[in-house]
């Protein structure tokens, strides 16, 4: 029940923020450029990443991956909804449809 009012808090915190007043603080953002950049965003209990990362891939591995789609930087990630993820990451309490930055609150 914890956890329920956690996400709860935190959906409502992320869901006013925007690229510009973002707080990155420890999360580790990575970039390859390649015909379209492959992104990911990594906290202490999972990743944010774009559809270059193939979320059956982290079900093998057992860990937490949310992705989001149609993104060419980090703060689009924030926007874009949650296209798919792992078991990892819903046990955690992401959901398909939330933001990217909802997500990456609770992956922190």
């Amino acid at each position: 029940m914890k956890m329920v009012y956690w996400v709860s808090a935190c959906v409502l915190f992320v869901s006013t923020v925007n690229a510009e007043t973002f707080n990155w603080g420890e999360l580790k953002r990575e970039r390859i450029d390649l015909k379209l950049p492959l992104l990911t965003v990594q906290g202490s209990k999972g990743i944010l990443a774009c559809g270059y990362i193939n979320a059956a891939t982290c079900e093998k591995t057992g860990e937490a991956c949310a992705i989001v789609s149609g993104v060419n930087n980090h703060e689009d990630m924030l926007v874009k909804p949650i296209v798919a993820l792992s078991a990892a990451a819903k046990e955690l309490g992401v959901e398909l449809g939330m933001t990217g930055a909802q997500a990456l609150a609770i992956m922190r």
